[in-house]
């Protein structure tokens, strides 16, 4: 990819990126430094874009190997990472145009997805929200489209019993717990 292609698709990404990475790291700063190191990473390695691959995709996949890396770095260090909830809490998108309730209703469902366990919960992400295909989300996370759509599956049943409320089957029970 040339160089002035990138240049100008990046910034009409970064939203996209942010969003991603301040779920990644739930935390401002983080979210930041991850965006920053991601585009720095895509514009030093353009020449690895393949024509035919999404953009996006592209630097979802570069975001989410360098927050791993990040992991394992912090892991080593032993550090904390900060409380997503205390640290983003004015940061969550206000629901203009909703009632109380439907406010209501949305701040759950987003507690609802930050419940899923993680591998869950970054499927649900990219494929509900970011609108990448399984395809694109299995070459991100650099797992097989079967796991893509199976934890997809794991996150819609647990999120639909927590709405819903209909009691879990065996079948069900079984498959939560095969994920974790």
């Amino acid at each position: 990819m040339l160089n002035d292609e990138l240049q100008v698709q990046l910034p009409q990404l970064l939203p996209r990126l942010w969003r991603f990475a301040l779920r990644l790291t739930r935390s401002t700063s983080d979210a930041e430094d991850l965006v920053q190191r991601c585009c720095l990473r895509a514009l030093e390695k353009r020449w690895q874009l393949k024509p035919g691959t999404a953009v996006l995709s592209w630097l979802f996949s570069i975001m989410h190997s360098t927050w791993l890396n990040e992991l394992r770095a912090r892991q080593r260090r032993r550090e904390s990472s900060l409380d997503w909830e205390d640290e983003l809490a004015e940061f969550e998108p206000a629901y203009p145009g909703c009632s109380p309730e439907e406010a209501m209703l949305f701040r759950q469902i987003v507690d609802a997805v930050h419940a899923l366990p993680e591998a869950q919960r970054l499927v649900m992400m990219l494929v509900a929200v970011e609108g990448l295909s399984y395809r694109e989300a299995a070459e991100v996370l650099e797992i097989p489209v079967g796991t893509v759509m199976s934890r997809l599956a794991r996150a819609r049943m647990t999120l639909g019993r927590r709405f819903i409320g209909e009691t879990e089957t065996p079948q069900a029970r079984r498959m939560v717990s095969d994920e974790h």
